[in-house]
């Protein structure tokens, strides 16, 4: 079975950097390149934290592209809980590489051109603010074309949000950029709030984790008890929710997730609503469905396959 192209945009930030590594032992993804935006942290941040993830897990073969440094219009925001270095304080050896000279949306262009040119469309995992992909699609639409699907984590419907009191990060982060999206023709799911607050990672499973990831132990096990919000009353346990691994793991077990399909609206004008999205789950606005949205996770069940994943890196000599 042939692996599946896929671009990783990102802002890492923690649980980027758990997805990436669960992704680089993912033989089921081809992963084109990654590209880093500004938003757990800033641009120059992102991209740092993207080499070093990538030295850790043990793919220098991946290009880092860099990309938007800013929103398209509102002023940059950051992440709340990754830590002044957006990895939980953990110190990693200086990156081998430097980040590619091309520029993150021009690489997006390039490689959606060839994927039409090729009848091979190619996915791109959208773990963070979506301004390199607004940008990208500002500049040449026609590169929708060569999109199959973008897989998103961003939003919250029937939950509250994360960053203000409806409005989830990425979203808010860069809400033009989201309605800019959400406005497009192909095909896209989202990973909201609502379904990765079903996957708390708890001690428990942080134990599990690192006794399998043989030379990742250490810092795994650093990130992912960083991660612990200590907020029993909103998660119901110890532990953090699972934000952008789902997407990785929504490719490679579609089974562990249900969706349902929806017309989804970004606020982008709003001062008190801003980033807030709402799906029209009955088709009250008479548009027709643009995104698929998971609303409920087989829990158990990703933390089996990421655990399966993570323990490849035990296995490595």
């Amino acid at each position: 079975m042939m692996a599946l192209p896929v671009i990783i945009d990102c802002d890492p930030g923690i649980d980027d950097a758990i997805a990436l590594l669960t992704a680089f032992v993912s033989p089921e993804l081809d992963i084109l390149g990654i590209t880093t935006v500004c938003g757990n942290q800033p641009l120059a941040v992102t991209q740092r934290n993207a080499l070093q993830i990538t030295a850790l897990g043990g793919r220098d073969d991946i290009t880092v592209y860099a990309g938007c440094w800013r929103p398209l219009l509102r002023p940059s925001i950051h992440g709340q809980f990754h830590g002044n270095n957006g990895l939980g304080g953990l110190a990693l050896p200086a990156p081998r590489r430097e980040v590619s000279a091309v520029h993150a949306v021009d690489f997006i262009i390039a490689s959606c051109r060839r994927a039409l040119e090729q009848s091979r469309p190619l996915t791109l995992c959208c773990l963070g603010p979506l301004t390199n992909l607004a940008v990208a699609l500002r500049i040449d639409p026609t590169i929708a074309e060569g999109i199959e699907r973008v897989v998103l984590m961003g939003g919250a419907f029937r939950d509250n949000g994360n960053r203000t009191f409806s409005a989830e990060f990425n979203m808010l982060a860069d809400p033009h950029a989201a309605h800019c999206v959400f406005s497009q023709q192909f095909a896209i799911t989202v990973l909201p709030l609502d379904a990765t607050h079903q996957v708390i990672l708890t001690p428990e499973h942080v134990g599990q984790f690192t006794r399998c990831a043989g030379r990742l132990a250490q810092p795994l096990g650093q990130l992912m008890a960083f991660w612990d919000r200590n907020d029993v009353a909103r998660y119901g346990s110890r532990g953090g929710p699972l934000h952008d691994p789902l997407v990785i793991a929504w490719l490679l077990d579609k089974a562990l997730f249900t969706s349902q399909q929806a017309r989804v609206f970004v606020e982008y004008d709003s001062p008190q609503l801003l980033g807030h999205t709402q799906a029209d789950w009955y088709g009250k606005s008479g548009l027709p469905a643009n995104a698929s949205v998971v609303t409920e996770v087989n829990a158990s069940g990703v933390f089996d396959l990421m655990l399966t994943r993570i323990a490849r890196y035990g296995e490595q000599p």
